[in-house]
């Protein structure tokens, strides 16, 4: 993929741009949104640039297809690049953008730099970044096709037909389509983008998970209000929990996401903590709705019974499964509740079907202790899928 010369250069300066990349994404960041402050009012997630997660992420991914180039340059890396461009079409990114990006990223990184960019050192390393955002344009146009919409134009109204409170801090938005057309069809797993307009005019996007299965009449999302805990507020989470309420109109996008389900006939694990429950509940309405008859364990992590959002749809639609068991783990639990699921999530004791294919959401702490052990219990890293909600930091902390 790389060409010879540029791999040859790439390696010699990816130690100087890895240690580099954080001030670079800083920088280009900056540089990006004074150009463009729509980009920041309108696309970007504010709290992610407020907190530095999304320049982490972006460092992450930049240095791990790079690297990725040189330690295997017969292959790509299309999982993590499946994951990006899955999340980019659901905020309706289009080509033209990833001229803006490249234009920003690097003027950052030759400031930052300085003389080490050489003209050598720049057509390397653009050619790292043609070939990453070539295959993710090409990845994000054939979403696009599959959801028979335009580049970018994946926004529809919807309808808020009902309300439902789930805990203290989480409700179900039930919607369906405005215009009365059908629902576009969604994988269980997959989330929709919900774009608000907030009081000082911005049009903040954020990305929730499906709650309810593909067949059902009308759509759901679960969503949780963000409490920033010294930071600021989640802003599009406590806009929907303060503002929205039934016959509302909200501007949703067509269902994208790689978390999803695969061998029908497969033993499956389902591990969530707190809201990461969302997409396993649409996975378990699809799998009883459809009959599945192999092994199911599911697996859940929680501050208490109280916080487990919907906790009796996640009992009721494991019980209708011929082959499925519910362990659920409370660090603050009920009386009674037993003492080995009380705690962090613990798998020591749970038997594991040969075969099993995993399905993690939540934290990235939790997941990566729930990885860990099922990669002892003999699961291939290859059946273990995550999803994280928000920006990707697996690819920084590796």
């Amino acid at each position: 993929m790389l060409s010879e010369t540029s791999t040859a250069t790439v390696r010699a300066t990816l130690p100087a741009v890895g240690a580099a990349i954080g001030d670079i994404a800083d920088l280009f960041y900056r540089k990006l949104f004074e150009a463009h402050p729509e980009l920041l009012r309108d696309l970007f997630n504010r709290g992610n640039q407020a907190s530095g997660a999304q320049r982490q992420a972006l460092a992450g991914s930049i240095a791990a297809f790079a690297t990725h180039l040189i330690e295997h340059p017969d292959t790509r890396p299309d999982v993590m690049l499946g994951r990006i461009a899955h999340k980019h079409a659901s905020l309706g990114v289009t080509a033209a953008q990833y001229d803006i990006v490249h234009t920003h990223l690097f003027a950052a990184i030759a400031e930052v730099l300085g003389d080490a960019v050489t003209p050598e050192v720049a057509a390397a390393w653009d050619e790292v970044y043609w070939l990453m955002a070539g295959a993710l344009i090409s990845i994000e146009e054939r979403l696009y096709a599959q959801q028979g919409v335009v580049a970018g134009d994946v926004w529809r109204e919807w309808e808020v037909a009902a309300r439902i409170e789930e805990t203290a801090d989480v409700d179900t938005f039930q919607l369906r389509p405005a215009d009365g057309a059908p629902a576009p069809a969604f994988r269980p797993g997959q989330y929709v983008s919900v774009q608000v307009e907030l009081p000082d005019g911005a049009r903040q996007i954020r990305q929730y998970s499906l709650s309810c299965a593909p067949g059902s009449r009308l759509r759901s999302i679960t969503v949780k209000r963000v409490h920033g805990g010294g930071a600021p507020d989640g802003e599009v989470s406590n806009h929907l929990h303060t503002e929205v309420k039934a016959g509302d109109l909200l501007r949703v996008s067509a269902p994208y996401g790689d978390l999803v389900l695969g061998s029908a006939d497969a033993p499956l694990l389902l591990a969530s903590a707190g809201i990461g429950c969302t997409p396993m509940l649409s996975m378990l309405d699809h799998l009883a709705a459809t009959g599945h008859r192999a092994p199911v364990t599911v697996v859940h992590g929680d501050r208490s019974p109280a916080t487990h959002a919907m906790r009796t749809d996640h009992a009721l639609l494991t019980g209708k499964l011929p082959d499925a068991t519910a362990h659920f783990w409370y660090e603050d639990p009920e009386p009674g509740h037993p003492a080995e699921r009380t705690g962090q999530v613990d798998l020591s004791d749970l038997a594991v079907a040969p075969g099993t294919h995993a399905y993690l959401c939540g934290p990235l702490p939790f997941m990566r202790a729930v990885r860990t052990q099922l990669l002892a219990k003999g699961v291939p890293a290859a059946d273990i899928h995550y999803e994280v909600f928000g920006p990707d930091m697996w690819l920084t902390q590796d």
